[in-house]
């Protein structure tokens, strides 16, 4: 797609093309960084739970931090891998980065557990 400021890349706009691209991402994702798979599967049972239920504040709450999580995880494979890329050997600038950006997951690991566990508790009983 091209670039309005900078002037770069392809020209026109493809809608089709920007969600095949969300849709390549996530299969990337789910399918190599175990990370991202045991939350979504973890995920899904306790929003079909929340769903079968008719709870759907809980059902709405429980999406929004699994998209949170989600995309914390997929935020930080994106930028071990840039930093891979970049550098191969070890440079401790790059595992700075690295520790920054698992920081951010793990706080929203952190919210993620801590509303997943409420929600399972209120359901169970």
């Amino acid at each position: 797609m091209r670039h309005k400021f900078l002037g770069t890349g392809d020209p026109g706009y493809h809608p089709l093309r920007k969600i095949a691209t969300v849709f390549s991402g996530l299969r990337y994702a789910v399918l190599y960084d175990w990370s991202v798979t045991y939350k979504l599967v973890l995920s899904a049972l306790v929003l079909l739970t929340a769903f079968g239920l008719r709870a759907w504040v809980d059902f709405l709450l429980i999406l929004v931090v699994t998209a949170f999580v989600l995309v914390a995880e997929v935020f930080n494979s994106a930028i071990e891998a840039l930093c891979d890329f970049v550098e191969t050997q070890h440079n401790e600038k790059i595992k700075v980065i690295k520790d920054i950006a698992a920081a951010g997951v793990g706080i929203s690991i952190f919210v993620w557990v801590v509303v997943l566990c409420v929600e399972l508790s209120r359901f169970l009983g």
